[in-house]
């Protein structure tokens, strides 16, 4: 059994698996994930559970798959009413405070922490209600986003440097502390929008940057749900090479902004001398397409999207490791428990404690999508080397990543997939019935819209593009 210590969780917002340094990019610069990496273990097969904000850190906070607690989109936001990790570490006494990014319901909901500094909530306790119409739902203009991409300053920069003092705050009032603690440090960077502070995107000459698979226009991958996302959002029309390179030295300046807060934060942990009493984890809530496939944001289940980083450092962690057994964030809320001495979770979880898995071994992650932008769910499963997706209602995708890491090769038409393709599809309904999950979801979504009056105020609502930090007034967008 692990020593018990402190744990210092710190979670970004949509950082891509292969966006750091220590994961292989030989263009980002990114020193203190790299060093974190490098004193610890690095996971090279880490996947969210939901590539969408809400659902995963529902996930993440309860140890359990987004169809088990009906958590579903960005208007479902996690309120308490399922326990979780925090829950159980508070009736144990132990501190448990979170800084920055929640995206849960609200502050008045008991949901695991303490004290809850500057954090930042859904909209109006409410979120985006409008993702919830599923069926003949208003498409949203998204090309601004990427149009408008470069050097510049946002409220979420100006947040996350906040973020970072309040880390280094908290823990400079622990040195005295007895019993283990737990901080989750939650950043909103490198999410859009894509502005990076002038002197990082500077450094990211645009004609340097590697682009990402399958970004030019007659390399798109031809299947339903995908055309469909790119209809959705305004992403149809291919933009130019320049606006691809441009929104990606901004992405990569704004991720190094994220590094140079994370270095600031372990620094103060060197400081004040709880590095030797406290394990680290990184990690992120999913990733960002950057352009791939013609897509932009998260949504997806290829690796650019549904791939996170996962790092794990400190005491008894093996360090200058690499291990490729998959991980996914469901496997967070064992290994909190156990880091800190707080014992077995409460209830029966789907996720194993990363302790138990930093030897290379193979097993299966799971992950599912119910949210904006999909007429229908869909779900993936992915084992070390194979990576299965399952659409209802749309043809199925089968990638070999050994071999084809990019995904640029679709198998499930190929007849020699056959056998493999049952076998995935038989585990997939063993865990659950994905054709009933789905109804499942549209009902309860259906509900949700019909509680707040049916379309017409939802549609008058509006929507937004990005969750607003505290203090920031919304700025909604109607999309019809």
């Amino acid at each position: 059994m692990p020593k018990p210590v402190n744990l210092l969780f710190i979670c970004s917002d949509q950082h891509s698996r292969d966006m750091s340094g220590c994961y292989g990019n030989p263009v980002i610069r990114t020193p203190h994930i790299d060093a974190l990496a490098a004193r610890g273990t690095r996971f090279t097969n880490a996947v969210t559970n939901c590539p969408i904000c809400v659902p995963a850190r529902a996930s993440l906070a309860t140890g359990k798959y987004v169809h088990q607690i009906r958590y579903w989109d960005n208007a479902f936001p996690y309120d308490g009413r399922v326990r979780g990790w925090g829950h159980q570490l508070i009736d144990q006494g132990y501190l448990v405070d979170s800084i920055g990014k929640l995206h849960y319901r609200s502050k008045a909901d008991e949901q695991g922490f303490v004290n809850e500094i500057e954090s930042l909530y859904v909209v109006d306790g409410i979120g985006d209600i409008e993702g919830c119409l599923r069926e003949d739902a208003p498409f949203r203009r998204k090309r601004s986003g990427v149009l408008e991409a470069g050097p510049g300053n946002s409220t979420y920069l100006e947040y996350d440097l906040r973020n970072a003092q309040n880390g280094r705050r908290w823990l400079q009032e622990r040195s005295n502390d007895e019993k283990p603690w737990v901080l989750f440090l939650s950043f909103v960077c490198p999410h859009p929008p894509y502005i990076a502070p002038p002197e990082w995107f500077e450094r990211y000459p645009p004609e340097d940057i590697p682009m990402p698979p399958q970004w030019r226009h007659r390399d798109w991958p031809d299947h339903p749900v995908m055309n469909h996302f790119r209809d959705f959002f305004d992403h149809s029309k291919p933009f130019s090479e320049e606006d691809v390179r441009r929104m990606n030295a901004a992405y990569y300046g704004v991720t190094s902004f994220l590094d140079e807060r994370i270095g600031e934060v372990l620094q103060t942990l060197d400081e004040t001398g709880l590095a030797d009493s406290t394990r680290v984890i990184y990690t992120s809530d999913h990733g960002e397409c950057r352009g791939a496939r013609g897509r932009f944001g998260k949504l997806s289940m290829y690796e650019e999207s549904v791939g996170i980083p996962f790092i794990m450092a400190g005491p008894d962690i093996p360090a200058e490791t690499v291990t490729d057994t998959p991980v996914s964030l469901v496997d967070c809320g064992p290994t909190i428990l156990q880091a800190v001495g707080a014992g077995e979770p409460e209830n029966e979880l789907p996720g194993d404690s990363i302790f138990s898995l930093m030897e290379n071994r193979d097993r299966t992650v799971f992950s599912e999508y119910h949210a904006v932008g999909s007429k229908s769910g869909f779900y993936m499963l992915r084992s070390r080397r194979h990576k299965y997706v399952y659409y209802v209602g749309a043809p199925p995708q089968l990638f070999d990543l050994v071999e084809d890491p990019h995904e640029l090769s679709d198998l499930s038409q190929e007849p020699e997939s056959k056998a493999l393709l049952t076998q995935f599809e038989g585990k997939l309904r063993s865990m659950l019935d994905p054709e009933g999950v789905d109804e499942s979801a549209k009902r309860d979504q259906r509900e949700k819209v019909e509680s707040f009056g049916g379309k017409e105020p939802i549609f008058s609502r509006g929507a937004f593009d990005n969750s607003p930090v505290p203090g920031e007034e919304p700025r909604f967008k109607r999309n019809f």
